[in-house]
């Protein structure tokens, strides 16, 4: 997938003014890159493949959620959870341990006018606690399946829908995580990369 065709793919599945919004938190991006290392400065090259479509397309995965929040965990530069919250109107919770990271991530919410429903936690997962169990998980490159399900329960019930994109080591870390854990576990593939997967979890419990 190409940059433009990145564009393309943002432009069809939502609309153009959410892909003026995107434009918006890269030009952002490249702002705050001057202050502190969010992401690695040749990703620029390819941001709408490598963080922005890569992030976008957990949303059509979310259709059967139910009301709630969605809660991304370790957002980091806002990937996933910032770009969902410019791309759809879900209520989205960014938890993340940095405090510059939490700046970052409140400044950006408020220049793109979505602080309404982008709110930023500033802390770790399990010391989190919602007032509503969230209706989706979402967590991209923060720990691997077992530890993330034993952090991030709490947070969750049994119709919550996890969301988890992982490397080449998806399959493994889906096998780690049935000898603790029980539920509905499928492997999404990747559309910016082909050895990549998004692990989709439902009814996630421990054994």
């Amino acid at each position: 997938m190409t940059e433009d065709e990145a564009r393309e793919w943002i432009r069809a599945h939502f609309n153009v003014s959410r892909e003026t919004q995107l434009q918006r938190f890269g030009e952002i991006l490249r702002e705050e890159s001057a202050r502190q290392n969010l992401i690695s400065a040749a990703s620029f090259d390819e941001l709408w493949t490598r963080h922005f479509v890569d992030s976008a397309q957990l949303i059509p995965l979310a259709g059967e959620a139910g009301e709630g929040a969605w809660v991304d965990v370790g957002t980091g530069a806002g990937m996933p959870g910032l770009v969902v919250a410019i791309l759809i109107d879900r209520p989205v919770v960014m938890v993340e341990p940095r405090i510059r990271r939490v700046e970052f991530l409140r400044a950006a919410a408020d220049q793109l006018g979505i602080a309404d429903r982008a709110t930023v936690v500033h802390g770790k997962i399990e010391s989190y606690q919602p007032k509503q169990k969230a209706a989706i998980v979402s967590a991209r490159a923060v720990a691997a399946l077992p530890d993330l399900f034993k952090t991030t329960a709490h947070c969750t019930d049994s119709p919550t829908i996890w969301l988890l994109p992982k490397g080449r080591s998806v399959q493994s870390e889906v096998e780690a995580a049935r000898a603790k854990w029980q539920g509905a576990f499928h492997v999404e593939p990747s559309i910016t990369s082909p050895e990549s997967g998004i692990v989709v979890a439902r009814k996630v419990r421990p054994k």
